[in-house]
């Protein structure tokens, strides 16, 4: 078991340096066992945090982020978190307002993260295979610029197709919503179940 999270703490360092030394404009941390996003990452990245335009995390353990990884990197154009344990983002989310794209897939998520439409530049949200049921809120309203899928995929151009939990993507997207128009639940195409 230790040696195991001996080589878990060596890849992580690895990639960190990688990331500094190459000056990359991308970290990726995926399937590094996290359970939380490394304290120490923060002093080494400190003088080319806001260069990284591109961060991995997908599948990790982790439960949350922290207010702190959002602030530090807020340079961010793409953010990688599927297959971890998440169930919501933190309010600070709201500083990544370069963010084009975001994959939540295979998560937690019983809600939909409403703060996430509130970034301009955001332009693809990847919800699959979470648990969010019900109606998608306000998002029809705040992002006319986003397509919905019954996959909870949320996307300017396409959405990842295949399998998503309890909803699978449709072949067909619906056309974007004008900012005044709702469909109404007859007019919702129905999730498959699988």
């Amino acid at each position: 078991m230790l040696k195991k999270m001996g080589e878990a703490v060596a890849r992580v360092a690895r990639k960190v340096n990688e990331t500094v030394e190459s000056g990359s404009d991308t970290l990726d941390l995926a399937e590094c066992k996290l359970v939380s996003f490394p304290i120490g990452i923060y002093k080494v990245l400190r003088n080319v945090s806001g260069q990284i335009h591109l961060i991995t995390l997908a599948n990790n353990e982790l439960k949350s982020l922290t207010s702190k990884f959002m602030t530090t990197f807020s340079q961010l154009r793409e953010l990688h978190l599927e297959g971890n344990f998440l169930h919501r983002l933190p309010s600070e989310v709201s500083a990544l307002q370069h963010l084009k794209a975001i994959d939540l897939s295979r998560n937690q998520f019983q809600d939909f993260p409403e703060q996430l439409t509130a970034l301009p530049a955001l332009e693809t949200i990847n919800l699959e295979e979470n648990e969010i049921v019900g109606e998608q809120g306000g998002l029809e309203d705040s992002r006319s610029n986003l397509r919905t899928s019954p996959g909870n995929c949320f996307s300017q151009d396409r959405c990842a197709r295949g399998e998503a939990g309890r909803h699978a993507s449709l072949a067909q997207h619906q056309p974007p919503l004008q900012p005044t128009q709702r469909r109404g639940a007859r007019d919702r195409p129905a999730a498959h179940q699988v």
